[in-house]
């Protein structure tokens, strides 16, 4: 019962993370459907890891190029 309602409600928040992608802050939902089929399904866990690097990935850029704007002026 437990493993399919996390199931159910991991796929409807990763539904609804996609099809509202272009708003702000529906990446949330992305990433609580992919934790929450992450528990049951080892692809999901994958893609979930993915997800992390990408994002950890991002930010690592971002900090850089705001710090040497900062230091430029």
């Amino acid at each position: 019962m437990i493993k399919s309602l996390r199931i159910t409600a991991g796929a409807a928040l990763l539904l609804f993370g996609a099809i509202f992608f272009v708003l702000p802050g529906t990446v949330l939902f992305l990433l609580a459907g992919l934790l929450l089929l992450s528990m049951e399904l080892p692809q999901a866990r994958a893609l979930l890891r993915r997800c992390q690097k990408s994002m950890d990935k991002g930010a690592r850029h971002l900090d850089r190029l705001l710090l040497s704007r900062k230091l430029r002026r």
